[in-house]
């Protein structure tokens, strides 16, 4: 294990006590672990964005997630047809752009095999990135996010190099430092396509001056194999996620033969080995803290303090305000595009010791952080 996540919180204006302030005053240089990864406060990550407000993965929900005192941003990557590292949360794009209403690129939608499942539509990988940029960003649960629905149309995908900009400026506006947690998405189907995204990531955050130990960078997949490539092969030095689905097994497993599913990578055992390549695990919230059979909230399982006995630290995903995604026993009416009670949802999660939460509305969670740490 390189390094533990550690919480950027004085640089987020949270009110500290001063013993806490002084172990991470310096937001760009957190402590070295010490084996036992915990954090002062736990981080907000803004879910693609403020996701629940403004269309996900825009430079505009960027902007407004660290308004909102979010700590990290999170892009996620997939690429080009000229090797451009865009920023979308699968290859296929017409759920979160106009695409299809472009007559001008009907042609292109085909059926192509995604993580061994086949899926029809539009690919980023057959768009160069100026054909890309004539496309525009849309909602992609109009329904549920009419506010966010409201601004389809109006923004453009933009690509890593633009967000790793855009977190530089709002790192000097805000003067605090905001960190950015990339996922490189569908790894082994890019490579497939001839692609090699973990080093158009290395170049790119090289070029930013964020390949270092204090980084505030950290890189996560749901495949193993392109982290350990990172840490091992490819020089990387700051963060490293594995994010950890609900079910199933990691596809690039899947694709080299290896029976492990995810739940037998979470046992103690496999958890001692994975440390060894990786800082963290990004987890379906249901891994923290399951759902009843009734689909009311339930009790924490042993996950975090197994993660935390060997140096790994526990973030779940992916905390929703409507109704439609929360427990039954956190909802308000029956509308499910209706806000409920998010912000005592994830006081539960940080009640049971996790050290980071992704959230669609960052300002409820930062709310909800602020009034856990004043306990």
């Amino acid at each position: 294990m390189k390094r533990s996540l550690v919480a950027l919180s004085v640089a987020a204006g949270l009110a500290l006590s001063s013993a806490a302030a002084t172990s991470v005053a310096q937001a760009d240089a957190p402590p070295k672990s010490n084996g036992k990864a915990k954090f002062v406060a736990p981080l907000v990550h803004a879910h693609r964005g403020a996701s629940g407000y403004r269309p996900e993965h825009t430079l505009a929900g960027y902007r407004l997630a660290v308004q909102q005192g979010a700590d990290f941003i999170e892009p996620d990557l997939t690429m080009t047809k000229d090797g451009v590292l865009v920023v979308r949360h699968e290859p296929e794009i017409s759920g979160t752009t106009d695409v299809a209403s472009h007559p001008e690129f009907a042609s292109r939608k085909v059926t192509k095999q995604l993580d061994g499942a086949p899926l029809t539509g539009w690919w980023a990988e057959d768009f160069t990135l100026a054909e890309l940029k004539t496309l525009r960003a849309v909602e992609r649960l109009p329904a549920l996010r009419p506010e966010s629905a409201s601004y389809n149309g109006q923004f453009e995908v933009p690509t890593f190099e633009e967000v790793l900009d855009l977190r530089e400026e709002l790192s000097k506006q805000t003067g605090r430092t905001i960190g950015v947690i990339p996922e490189i998405k569908h790894s082994t189907f890019l490579h497939d396509a001839g692609f090699d995204p973990e080093v158009a990531v290395m170049s790119a955050i090289t070029a930013h001056g964020l390949n270092r130990p204090n980084a505030a960078l950290f890189v996560q997949s749901f495949e193993l194999t392109p982290l350990v490539r990172l840490d091992d092969e490819l020089g990387f030095k700051a963060g490293l996620v594995f994010l950890v689905s609900g079910s199933g097994r990691p596809y690039d497993l899947v694709d080299q033969g290896d029976p492990r599913t995810y739940t037998d990578l979470l046992t103690p055992t496999s958890l001692k080995a994975l440390v060894k390549d990786v800082d963290g695990l990004g987890v379906d919230k249901s891994r923290v803290i399951p759902r009843n059979a009734d689909g009311t909230l339930g009790t924490p399982t042993v996950l975090v303090a197994n993660a935390h006995k060997v140096g790994l630290d526990v973030t779940p995903y992916t905390f929703r305000a409507e109704n439609s995604f929360l427990p039954v026993d956190y909802r308000i009416g029956t509308n499910p595009a209706t806000h409920g009670r998010m912000a005592d949802e994830v006081t539960r999660f940080f009640e049971a010791g996790v050290d980071g939460v992704f959230c669609d509305q960052p300002d409820i969670c930062v709310a909800a952080r602020t009034e856990f740490l004043a306990r």
